[in-house]
């Protein structure tokens, strides 16, 4: 007999993965977790039914989330992960050896604990002695804090769920006043592809757009993602991803990445026209 994976893209479009095994699967107090073993992507995780992280292209996300932001401003000392229970964003913060304090904050305790179980390639950073876990609401525990941090990366699901309010103008507020003066936001953005991801992808950046001075999105290439073709926000008081970008600096800290590089870093701006109209609208 043979188990698949299925994950509905859109009403007539699914995405399928054959699963040699499901190796966990439990009910957290907010969502479903379950974890699965395959041929080809190794193992992986979803929430709710939802592709979140898997050891083949995991990669390519956690590259892109945080390097954007750090050879645009390599000062940064100071930052805040919302989301990422999987601890691969930390995992990629924890390379930079000047960073002084990464806190992350999850609303769901047992996908960290799951993902240090079955998912150690991502997980494997979370007791680095900079960072902190804050078990609670994002966005609780960003609301009131003023200038706390230098770079803020919301490491979310899609709108529904746990992760509905991490795209409300009220969070987005709150992270441009906990934001030092050169602060930056990367936010989870969407996929400009089919209706239902772009019309969140369109919410997202009008809102962002009336609160940050710069505003501007970034493309990668995520495989098992809805489209493969999806977007990070990078939001600014006063830094420009493309100006204020130091491909020199970034290079001297020696990290060696499988996706992202300063080429890169230049040409994810690059937006197809579909997309510059869809985000105009």
């Amino acid at each position: 007999m043979e188990l698949w994976y299925t994950e509905k893209h859109t009403d007539t479009v699914d995405f399928s993965i054959k699963v040699k095994k499901h190796i966990y699967s439990e009910e957290s107090p907010f969502q479903t977790i379950d974890f699965f073993e395959s041929e080809e992507f190794g193992t992986f995780f979803t929430l709710d039914g939802l592709m979140m992280v898997n050891e083949k292209d995991e990669f390519v996300y956690h590259d892109m989330i945080t390097h954007v932001a750090m050879a645009t401003n390599p000062s940064i000392k100071r930052v805040l992960v919302i989301g990422g229970g999987d601890g691969g964003t930390v995992r990629e913060l924890t390379r930079y050896k000047h960073l002084e304090k990464i806190d992350m904050v999850e609303i769901d305790e047992m996908v960290v604990r799951a993902c240090e179980k079955y998912l150690p390639i991502t997980a494997c950073k979370l007791h680095d002695p900079r960072v902190s876990l804050y078990f609670e609401d994002g966005l609780a525990f960003i609301h009131g804090k003023v200038n706390e941090y230098d770079l803020i990366l919301v490491d979310s699901t899609d709108p529904i769920g746990p992760g509905e309010g991490l795209f409300s103008e009220a969070f987005y507020k709150d992270c441009y006043t906990a934001l030092a003066d050169n602060g930056i936001l990367i936010n989870q953005h969407e996929s400009p592809y089919y209706p239902n991801y772009a019309r969140e992808m369109k919410r997202s950046h009008s809102k962002i757009e009336k609160i940050f001075p710069i505003s501007k999105v970034y493309q990668f290439h995520m495989p098992t993602y809805p489209s493969g073709h999806w977007l990070f926000g990078f939001a600014s008081k006063t830094l420009d991803p493309i100006a204020d970008f130091d491909p020199k600096a970034w290079e001297a800290f020696g990290l060696e990445t499988k996706y992202y590089n300063t080429e890169l870093h230049t040409g994810c701006f690059a937006l197809p026209t579909f997309v510059k109209k869809l985000l105009k609208e």
